[in-house]
């Protein structure tokens, strides 16, 4: 896809997760039920909402590019196979952070070329902060009342090394990784955010070893890669998507340093 279109598919993205945000802040500011899918995990009115307005937003701006949405039905790999590209969206990421009323959690929007993320928009509602990115575009993160800036990852230095763990999602396992690391700080957050810190520089290493699903990482693999970053599985080859009848991520890494082989602390 022409770098043109993609730079103009970013910026209506932004517009559409906005939009996606500002409701779910509506709903998070009023009441709203908790639903269980049958993974156990919790289902809130937000997410349905922002599903709803993302999905009909993108199906009028590219009709000929397919969705696939966390909260969408089942899509069979043997429809999903032939997508040469399709929009892969997770209306409310970190719903359990939404449910504790922390403040971190995100809307993603990202676009599937070839099985490699060339588009990603990350909206943060309660700070109304955005992140985002499209291939050989740079990537970019704007806040209230300021200009777009340029995001980098950055290289390790001789200070102590920052960690991201899963406020969520914690465990023995990660645990007995970061030990192997030494000393180091941890920031414990929710969401696709502590992939974005990792992307603006903020984070050295943000490690999961743990279940993920495709529409959580896609997002913001683009705009960690296009901030000079990588996202890989844990044997440091890069994640990919749609390339399988399963949605589930592999365990990965997401660092600024590729100096360093992570997987040597497993």
């Amino acid at each position: 896809m022409p770098d043109y279109r993609l730079q103009s598919l970013c910026d209506q993205a932004l517009i559409i997760a906005h939009e996606a945000g500002q409701k779910i802040l509506e709903i998070y500011n009023d009441d709203y039920t908790i639903e269980h899918k049958e993974d156990k995990t919790p289902l809130t009115t937000a997410d349905l909402a922002a599903h709803h307005i993302i999905v009909n937003q993108l199906a009028l701006l590219t009709p000929d590019i397919p969705v696939l949405s966390e909260e969408s039905d089942s899509i069979s790999f043997k429809e999903r196979q032939s997508w040469q590209r399709y929009w892969l969206v997770d209306p409310l990421d970190g719903t359990r952070e939404f449910i504790k009323r922390n403040g971190e959690f995100t809307v993603n929007i990202a676009l599937i070329e070839k099985h490699v993320s060339i588009l990603g928009v990350i909206y943060v509602p309660v700070s109304d902060c955005s992140y985002f990115a499209y291939k050989n575009g740079g990537a970019f993160k704007a806040t209230t009342g300021q200009a777009k800036q340029s995001i980098s990852a950055r290289l390790l230095s001789k200070d102590k090394m920052t960690v991201a763990g899963s406020r969520s999602h914690a465990s023995s396992r990660l645990q007995t990784y970061i030990d192997k690391l030494g000393d180091v700080n941890i920031i414990s957050m929710g969401s696709s955010l502590k992939s974005c810190l990792v992307a603006e520089g903020s984070l050295d290493l943000y490690p999961r070893l743990g279940p993920t699903s495709e529409w959580d990482t896609a997002a913001a693999q683009c705009i960690v890669e296009q901030a000079g970053g990588f996202m890989t599985k844990t044997d440091m080859t890069p994640l990919r998507y749609n390339t399988k009848d399963s949605l589930l991520n592999p365990e990965f890494f997401v660092f600024g340093d590729n100096s360093v082989n992570w997987s040597d602390y497993l």
